[in-house]
């Protein structure tokens, strides 16, 4: 394959059915996938089959996702995500993946959700991480190697330890060059919030418009008080 990122909905022999859920699922974020061949996600192998997507269910974990079976009874990793973002929603399931030689499992770098712009970019081991990046000559997030082993531990809530250990490890970015990065020179990590008004005057603007129009405005009242004083007159 040549294409760097390959949409999962056209990805030939890796996934075989895509089925999003109810919107109910839409705060969770819910969603099916069928693969029907293996692929990679940190810190292992998932084999062909059907697994359930979903994001963490606090307020504050909104880029923390889970991997189940299809019956929701076992986990399978509990992952860092950077934020993802696409100019125009996508109006089913898209999954992402990052090329590997040939012969070895494709690997899962984003996912989103129907009608969402910001999707979810996996953080990748340090090692892992620079391998897939100097492969795809695009840059990968990545995090410590020790904290690999944190993904696969069972985590019925957000609050195990090893799950808090990993959400406060440094999320770091690794350039095809070999190069780590601060995750922000490289990633829009968090959705810019346009605001309706500046919240202070530009610096080339004058105050000379304002004290044009006070005068104006004197001016006018001046007028229409001599002119009602002299209809009373």
């Amino acid at each position: 394959m040549n294409k760097v990122r390959i949409m999962a909905i056209v990805s030939a022999g890796v996934l075989g059915v895509l089925v999003p859920t109810a919107r109910a699922d839409e705060w969770n974020q819910k969603t099916i996938f069928t693969f029907s061949g293996p692929v990679e996600i940190p810190g292992q192998v998932l084999s062909a089959g059907t697994y359930v997507f979903k994001l963490a269910g606090s307020e504050s974990d909104r880029n923390i996702v889970q991997v189940f079976d299809k019956n929701e009874n076992h986990v399978y990793g509990t992952f860092l995500t950077i934020p993802d973002y696409r100019l125009k929603p996508a109006g089913k399931p898209i999954i992402t993946f990052d090329e590997r030689p040939s012969g070895s499992p494709e690997a899962v770098r984003a996912w989103f959700y129907p009608g969402e712009n910001y999707g979810h970019d996996f953080v990748y081991p340090k090692t892992k991480a620079a391998a897939l990046a100097t492969a795809n000559n695009q840059p990968v997030a990545s995090m410590p190697d020790e904290q690999a082993v944190n993904t696969t531990k069972p985590a019925k809530t957000m609050q195990e330890p090893h799950v808090v250990a990993m959400k406060q490890t440094p999320i770091k970015a690794q350039k095809p060059t070999g190069e780590e990065v601060e995750i922000a020179e490289v990633f829009l990590v968090s959705p810019s919030e346009p605001t309706s008004e500046p919240q202070h005057l530009p610096t080339t603007a004058s105050s000379l418009p304002l004290i044009g129009l006070i005068g104006l405005l004197s001016l006018a009242g001046a007028v229409s008080l001599r002119f009602v004083s002299r209809t009373i007159r």
